[in-house]
């Protein structure tokens, strides 16, 4: 089959082109040109790449038909942020392609009631951000219900991997975190340390893309959570941290207006928005439908990530 990546060459598409390839199909991959792929691979040798710029063509009102042009038989779509974008594209596919399979998030949930999450329990989102992924869902999934168009929606988490910072102990990206434990460095955490975070390896999401391709039956109308087996609370994922530098971690608990004062001004909003949403989601339909089995636990992933971080000198030690 000739598959289609929009977005290709970025965190999943560099774990997905090769998973493709490597199973004997024609991939395009539709991309602004401005970066590489994170890893190297032979694969991308025989890989079509389109220089696109998506929200220009928007604009004028024909990415959709230029994606179509191309004659895929399936779309892995990995940057489609709006309702309207979803439109546009998939009016241009309607009777096109086999499959649409759209990249989402697992920020559609704001909160809960029960954990972990699934698919079909109130979503809450809290977010503009999460609002409008939530919306291109329900749009896209009301094309499957009505009028047979064939798109699934897949809903990472927290995507982890080399090249990758991750979301880390204190809910955001501040790699000195892991300096600090490193060192056996205090490190404060809000409140009990008891929210959680729920990661996910690339390699994992590009997993479920194909598992998607390979169960259309099972897939299609169907919005599934990709994410590792199990969340983490903040204070397991310190604790496992520091262990992996052969320190005991050393923990301070705050009530969150106090703790928020002690990060970074950079990575303060980021982390009470991590915090108010807790992630914690099942994955049970994904391996029931789709087949989807993560190869890395939560805290394998972040560890992979980390390790590319100090050897490539973003985290000095």
């Amino acid at each position: 089959m000739h598959i289609l990546v929009i977005g290709g060459t970025g965190h999943i598409g560099s774990f997905l082109v090769p998973r493709l390839v490597s199973l004997g199909h024609e991939v395009s991959v539709a991309t602004r040109g401005q970066r590489d792929p994170y890893l190297p691979h032979t694969a991308w040798q025989s890989v079509k790449k389109v220089v696109v710029d998506r929200p220009v063509l928007e604009k004028e009102g024909i990415f959709g038909k230029e994606m179509a042009r191309l004659k895929p038989d399936v779309v892995m779509d990995l940057t489609c942020f709006s309702q309207g974008s979803a439109q546009q594209l998939v009016e241009a596919l309607r009777g096109e392609v086999q499959l649409l399979v759209h990249c989402g998030t697992v920020w559609v949930r704001g909160y809960g009631v029960q954990v972990p999450a699934r698919e079909e329990q109130p979503r809450n989102p809290i977010t503009e951000y999460g609002r409008l992924k939530d919306e291109t869902e329900r749009f896209l999934l009301s094309q499957a219900q009505k009028q047979g168009f064939p798109v699934t929606v897949l809903h990472p988490g927290h995507i982890v991997g080399p090249g990758w910072a991750p979301v880390g102990p204190t809910a955001c990206h501040d790699l000195q975190v892991f300096r600090k434990l490193a060192l056996g460095q205090e490190l404060a955490l809000p409140n009990l340390g008891l929210e959680t975070v729920h990661h996910v390896h690339a390699d994992d999401v590009a997993q479920a893309f194909v598992k998607a391709m390979l169960n259309p039956q099972a897939a299609i109308g169907q919005g599934f959570f990709i994410v590792s087996e199990a969340a983490l609370s903040l204070r397991g994922f310190a604790e496992a941290a520091a262990g992996w530098f052969g320190k005991q971690a050393n923990l301070r608990f705050l009530p969150l207006d106090e703790w928020t004062v002690t990060l970074p001004e950079a990575y303060a909003e980021s982390a009470l928005t991590h915090l108010s949403h807790s992630t914690n989601c099942s994955i049970e339909k994904a391996r029931r439908l789709l087949e989807y089995a993560p190869r890395y636990t939560s805290l394998e992933a972040v560890y992979e990530s980390i390790q590319w971080l100090i050897e490539h000198g973003e985290i000095a030690l």
